[in-house]
């Protein structure tokens, strides 16, 4: 069904109705690139890229602030079946400079279990030779994931983009922390759970993402979930209509949450992103709004390096100063840490546990 309407619209509706009405007092705000140097070009040309990203990021970070004094966070998910060291040597020093991060990106078609464990495993050490990934509280490896295609847990309808099934458990085994995929609409993979900070059992079904527990804050809530072998958190990003932009001016547009090359970061998407109130459960204060975009090929540099985004950033700033909220640029790990920080119960300025659970990686601490 166009724009998968079938799936999520029903679950959006109740969802909207229900949601919380408690203020709002901090903004916790990533931008998760699925981010492919190698799209469409050779090695010459991913350099190239690079290139722009070196000459425009650090500019572009360093002149904006958030309430705690921090730039604005790019998480880098690179695909870890296109290592290249000269390219990710490139990234981990764009990182260093602006103080952003890396985590795991992964194409695969008709791919097992067992190769699946490998590609992670290998993964792992690939990015950790570049300083990249953080570490759980017993200095193991700990990365978040995007599944390249949408195709999470083989949800894919047409068979395509996976293959591997009871895929969130492996995940999780291998030391994934959350995987941050959806929203994909209009993609038929979009999940029927909108708009949700929740943990799913993994079957061996497929599709175990569409259904979950919602994550909950305090004694009874879902903290022992964290070490479950089979659960792993869905960290999803907003997903609405949006009736003030409309198709043909009559119907709304869908608002995914994608910083698409016609379509840059604006003060009125950030206000519909705050409307679909992403929280913890028993902690709406703390909004979480993941933005996801394909930043490496220059398509998408205007909604990521261009004067639009600086213009963003000018203006939620101002925007949040004005209504007495509390700004976090975040990277993907440290929203994670502030969603487990609320599961725990913290209050107050959710800027204090950025590094609540999972460590900074290496390149961050040089």
């Amino acid at each position: 069904m166009t724009k998968a309407f079938d799936r999520w619209l029903l679950p959006w509706m109740q969802q909207r109705l229900s949601r919380s009405k408690k203020p709002v007092s901090d903004i916790m705000l990533a931008v998760c690139d699925h981010f492919e140097p190698f799209h469409h070009t050779d090695k010459a040309g991913a350099l190239r890229r690079m290139g722009q990203w070196h000459e425009r990021l650090p500019a572009l970070s360093a002149a904006a602030r958030d309430h705690d004094g921090q730039g604005p966070r790019h998480t880098f998910f690179y695909p870890i079946e296109q290592y290249d060291s000269e390219v990710l040597d490139s990234i981990a020093e764009l990182c260093r400079i602006t103080r952003n991060e890396v985590e795991v990106h992964l194409h695969h078609e008709n791919d097992t279990a067992e190769n699946l464990v490998r590609r992670l495993e290998q993964g792992k050490v690939d990015l950790r030779r570049h300083g990249l990934l953080g570490a759980d509280a017993d200095g193991a490896v700990a990365f978040g994931f995007i599944h390249g295609n949408w195709a999470l847990d083989d949800s894919d309808p047409t068979g395509h983009g996976c293959g591997v099934r009871d895929e969130l458990a492996l995940l999780k085994q291998a030391g994934c922390y959350a995987d941050l995929t959806m929203p994909s609409a209009p993609h038929p993979t979009q999940v029927p759970m909108v708009n949700s900070l929740y943990y799913s059992r993994s079957t061996p079904n497929g599709c175990s993402h569409h259904r979950g527990r919602l994550a909950v804050a305090g004694t009874g809530g879902t903290r022992e979930l964290r070490s479950s072998p089979d659960h792993l958190l869905l960290v999803q990003g907003p997903l609405t209509l949006d009736f003030k932009r409309r198709k043909w001016g009559v119907l709304p547009r869908l608002e995914n949450a994608d910083l698409g090359p016609q379509n840059p970061p604006t003060l009125h998407r950030m206000k519909q992103w705050l409307k679909c109130g992403i929280s913890v459960r028993g902690a709406e204060g703390w909004c979480f709004v993941k933005l996801h975009t394909h930043g490496a090929p220059e398509h998408g540099h205007p909604s990521n390096l261009g004067p639009a985004r600086a213009r963003f950033h000018a203006q939620i700033e101002e925007f949040a100063k004005s209504q007495g909220l509390r700004l976090h640029y975040v990277s993907a790990r440290e929203m994670v840490n502030i969603l487990h920080a609320a599961e725990d119960g913290h209050v107050g300025d959710a800027g204090a546990w950025r590094d609540h659970v999972y460590a900074p990686p290496p390149v961050l601490q040089r």
